[in-house]
Formats: structure tokens, sequence, C-alpha cells
């Protein structure tokens, strides 16, 4: 009897968990791009001011984004790490003026979040002093179903997701794995623990 509960909460466990992975995989395949109070990039690695690989390839779908009016603003997102000069929102900003052209008064930071969570919870409040309802996210294509997930737990009326192009950057297989069961687990750490 005990194995056989045992085996049931196994499986149990095993099909939410294959669940979750289907979600994240479906959402990451899915440009949801539609217009929105602002466009908001959420940050990555920069590199004594200049965007990684990475993080540059979210601007560039960011700024694109905006010169199709889907929305007039964007916000970048990202705090620092010990010892860096520059906040990831510092880099990206700085790269859509310079390089994009973006007015400096159609930008917006959130320089304190060091998570996807904390980030987030900064554009909240940012959006609650802009009257800001709507928001198009911006990140890596698995990242997507987490990152909409918790834009709409925090309050906004609408959430989307219109995830970056990293053909670019030729990611194999085994790191596209990698990043998907990264994504599952953190989605289970934010339900379980929210963080």
């Amino acid at each position: 009897m005990l194995r056989k509960i045992v085996v049931a909460v196994l499986l149990l466990g095993l099909t939410y968990l294959g669940t979750l992975a289907f979600l994240v995989w479906e959402q990451s395949r899915d440009d949801e791009v539609r217009s929105s109070d602002a466009i908001v990039v959420l940050g990555a690695a920069q590199y004594d001011g200049a965007p990684s690989p990475v993080f540059r390839a979210r601007l560039n779908h960011a700024a694109f984004l905006f010169d199709t009016d889907v929305s007039k603003l964007i916000i970048v997102t990202g705090g620092k790490q010990p010892g860096d000069r520059f906040t990831e929102s510092e880099a990206g900003a700085n790269y859509l003026l310079g390089e994009k052209g973006i007015a400096s008064d159609q930008i917006l930071t959130e320089s304190e979040g060091t998570t996807t969570l904390e980030s987030l919870r900064g554009v909240a409040r940012i959006a609650d002093q802009e009257g800001i309802d709507s928001v198009l996210l911006v990140s890596d294509p698995l990242h997507s179903r987490r990152i909409k997930t918790m834009a709409l737990d925090l309050g906004f009326d609408s959430a989307y997701t219109s995830p970056a192009s990293y053909v670019e950057l030729n990611r194999s297989r085994a790191t596209k794995v990698r990043e998907l069961l990264h994504e599952v687990a953190s989605l289970l750490a934010y339900q379980w623990l929210n963080r």
C-alpha cells in the first residue's frame, strides 16, 4: 500500500513538472505584440557599461517594438553587482540613447532589482507613479511565462510578452534544455516560495 502511495505521489509530481515545462515552452513560442503603456526590458549582464550580447538582443528587440509604435515608453530594469560601476538599467538606457537614438524622456529605469521579481516589483512602483496599466515584457523566450505570471500577480491590468531573438547567438540545444530546466525550477520557487 505504501509503495502505491509513493508511486502515485511521484507520478503526480512528474506530471506537474511536465505541465510546467510545457507551459514555459509554449509561452516561449508566443509573441504577444500589442499596444501597451510601456515596453519593459528585463536586465541582463553588462560589462563596464556595455550590454552583454544577450542584453543587447533584448534592447534591440525593445527598440524595434518602440519603432513600430506599440508604445511610447521603454522601462529598462536591473541593478548592479558588487564592484560594478554601472547598473544594468543604466547600461541599457545608454545603449538605447546612443545606439538607437531613443529620446531620454521616453526611457525610464528601474535600477534596484537584482532578481526578476525585485525588478518587476520596481516596475510596478514606477507604474503606479506613471499611470501605467499595461506592459509588453521583453526578455529571453523561456523567461516569458515567469515574467508574465509575476507581472499579472503584481497587479498590472495587462501583461504581454515579446521575447528577444537569439538566433545570432547560436545557442546550443543543451543550453536551451538547461534554460528550460532553470525556468521550471524558478517558476516553482516563485509559486511555492514567492521568490
